[in-house]
Order: C-alpha cells, then structure tokens, then sequence
C-alpha cells in the first residue's frame, strides 16, 4: 500500500465569469472564483511529487443564505480555503499513510470548524484531496483510482465495511474505464427552445437534458418538463433523455409524486423520458426528513444537496432514497467511500457537477468513467464556462467539446488524475 506524508500546500484563486447565468433555487450565479490548490507529498523513500486540484467556489449552492451578500460568503470561503492550506498536514492526521486516509482524515476535521456549513466546507477542502491524489498517483506512476490493492486496516475507513474492508469496497465499486458517455445540457422555463434545438441538439447531437423545475407549483412543473420534451424529441437521432432538478426547492416528497402525476397524465413518453430526479427538498435530511420509498417505485430520486458525510448513508437508505449524486466538490475520499458504500447496498450512483472547468472537469469525467454510473456525468461548463475550458478543448477536443452529442476521454495513461497523451500533437499540461 503506497503511502505519503505531505510536505507542503498552497492555493491561489481565479475570477471565473459565466458565458450565461445559470439559475439554481437560491439564485442566479453570474461569477464565481475558481480555486486551485497544489500539494507536495513526500514517500517513505524521500521522493516527491506535487499534485493540482481545482473547484469553484459555489457559495450560492453550497451556502445559499439570503441574509449575508455573495461577496461576503465568496471572501469567507477564500480565507477558509487558506486557512486549510496552512494546516493541511495536521488535518490530514499528520502522520504517512494512503491518500485516502488523508482525505478522510482532512474531510472529518472540516466538521469541528465552525462560521460556514460543512457542505461550503467541504467544497473548500475538495481541491486538497484531489491534489494529494493527483501527487500520489504521479509518484507511483498510475492512475489515482487504481492505488487501492491490499487493504486499509483502519478503522476511520474500514469501520463502514465491517465484512470487506474499504479498499476491497472501492475496488469492487470501480471498473474498467468506460470513456465514453453522454453530454447533458442544462435547460429551464427562460431558455430559447428553438436555440437548444438548433445548436445543442441537431448541431451538437446532444440527447441528454437536465431539466431545472421550480418545485413550487406541480402543474407548471409539469406542463414545462412536457414542452421542454416535445420540443426537442422530433429532432435528433436518439431519444431525448431527461433528469429533473429542482434544487431543493419542492415542499416534501409528496409534491414530487404530484409532478411525476401530472408529468405522465399530460404525456406519457415525456414521462417515460426522465430517468431521475436530483435532489428535490431541503438538504438537512434528518432536520427536515422526508419518506421516498412511493416516489422511487416511479423514478430514481437521488441524494445530492444532503450528502455529507457517511453517517448520513443509513439515513439515506431507511428513508427511501434511490441513489447518491457524487459531486468532486465533496472531496474525492468521501466520494470514493460513499460510492462504494451505496453500491455495497444496492444505491444507484450519478455524477453531477458544480460547472466544473479545467482540472476539476477532468476529475469529475475520470470518476464517471470508473464507477458505475446512471448518467455517466453532467459536465456543464461546455455550456457555462466554454472560456474557461478553452486551452483544455485545443488539448483534448473530443472530452471538453462533446462530438455527436458525448464526451470522449482519450486513450491515454491516467496518472494521478490527469491524462497524459501520448500524440506529438497534443501538448500535456502537466
């Protein structure tokens, strides 16, 4: 088992703007700042190496808090950014071991912190984690997802698979790469359906669409999701494919049921055409329960928002839900468990995104494409945040600029979490 102790940490931050708004329940987000964190590990046999990850800091989805401005909740993340890249080696458990034990042990120490919630928390700390990875993979010349043979021993990890052992659980949840996947494009009740069609389903040859309901009102819900669907099932060569998402916004699980009525009353095949639902009420799933067990006999209803720490894994399962989004903002350790922990007990897994540009895109596409996932991924700064992508497209086109409609992963090595081409035409970043 490889094992690294890290030596140093830095972060710095980028003012990313949006080519176009995208609307959540909380609010429209025009800007956000990118933060990128680089880690130096150290192995037993004094080599080194330095690994990248990177996140935007999305307070409006992480910390949607109405009384205090943007700018102020955007500042506090920075410093608190900051502030984990000068205590880095404690958080991690001080100590040399796998990277996922670091991770595991830097995600457990975000929640003693206080002054943000632990999701906007986790969202600073996620670009550390990968980076350990990134670095950890690049000393032992492979991928990051591929350093979990022989086993933990260790409680803090092994504790939630008492019959396997975690790294035996990771192994069984990840796969053989699957490089290519669908592109999904994220569409509400403002966008230019005409537009969509035009440059994102005939031009594009995109079929997969997330669908951004407001979860108030059942009926209009409905009525949208059916014209978005009609709209665009003419065209194309495939069948359209929807998720629905409406952050957190619907009152309780039986408005849900109400809008999935309502959706196969007006028309059957729109109804047909959605494969799950993100999210739809209050985050705190234990403060504010909810019982899904009648929604997911009808569609998959997936945890997203509510997902934060593996103690809230039984409480996912005795409340019905169907199945875990994994999020690379979460922190790639706690995604890695909670995956392997939910495909343990028969849980579905997604992997959706957080406009996710450059390094943290890259990261997000290597997860889908090891684990098993229903959606293979939602990449949106195709559609966001195209210029911060662009010398990644002129890199790798077929991945950060979807041909026919999916995303393409190039058949390169894999080491840490970034590719690494082997064409004389491509210049590696890394």
């Amino acid at each position: 088992m490889i094992a690294v102790s890290v030596v140093e940490a830095d972060v710095q931050f980028t003012a990313r703007s949006f080519s176009k708004p995208l609307r959540l329940s909380s609010g429209l987000i025009t800007d956000l700042v990118e933060s990128t964190a680089t880690v130096r590990v150290r192995s037993a046999s004094g080599h080194e190496a330095t690994g990248v990850g990177n996140i935007l800091l999305s307070d409006l989805w992480a910390w949607p808090d109405p009384t205090q401005p943007h700018a102020l909740r955007e500042e506090q993340m920075r410093r608190y950014s900051g502030q984990l890249a000068a205590e880095l080696r404690e958080r991690c458990g001080n100590r040399e071991a796998h990277p996922l034990l670091l991770g595991i042990h830097l995600h457990e120490s975000l929640h003693a912190d206080a002054g943000m919630p632990v999701l906007a928390r986790s969202v600073c700390a996620s670009p550390f984690d990968a980076a350990l990875h990134d670095a950890t993979g690049k000393l032992a010349k492979a991928s990051a997802f591929d350093l979990y043979e022989g086993d933990a021993n260790e409680p803090v990890v092994d504790r939630w698979f008492p019959s396997t052992g975690a790294f035996r659980a990771i192994r069984d949840v990840l796969r053989p790469a699957n490089n290519v996947f669908d592109a999904w494009y994220v569409v509400g009740a403002s966008d230019d359906l005409d537009d969509v069609v035009r440059e994102w389903r005939e031009r594009r040859g995109y079929r997969a669409f997330k669908i951004k309901t407001l979860g108030k009102d059942a009926v209009a819900d409905a009525k949208m999701t059916v014209a978005i669907h009609r709209h665009l099932a003419p065209y194309g060569n495939q069948p359209v494919r929807l998720s629905i998402d409406s952050n957190e916004a619907n009152p309780d699980a039986s408005s849900v049921s109400d809008y999935l009525a309502k959706v196969r009353d007006l028309d059957a095949d729109a109804y047909r055409a959605i494969e799950y639902l993100e999210q739809p009420t209050h985050r705190d799933i234990q403060a504010r329960p909810q019982t899904w067990h009648e929604v997911s006999k009808q569609k998959p209803v997936m945890l997203d928002e509510g997902l934060s720490g593996m103690e809230l894994l039984p409480v996912a399962i005795a409340q019905g839900w169907s199945g875990l989004a994994l999020k690379t903002c979460k922190g790639h350790s706690f995604n890695l468990l909670a995956a392997a922990w939910g495909h343990a007990h028969g849980l579905r897994l997604s992997v959706q995104d957080l406009t996710n540009p450059g390094h943290s895109f890259l990261h997000s596409a290597l997860l889908a494409s090891r684990v098993p996932s229903i959606n293979g991924a939602e990449l949106n700064s195709v559609q966001f945040m195209p210029q911060a992508n662009r010398d990644w497209t002129t890199r790798f086109p077929g991945l950060f600029d979807p041909l026919n409609g999916a995303h393409q992963i190039p058949d390169a090595p894999v080491i840490g979490l970034h590719l690494q081409p082997n064409s004389p035409h491509v210049v590696s970043l890394f």
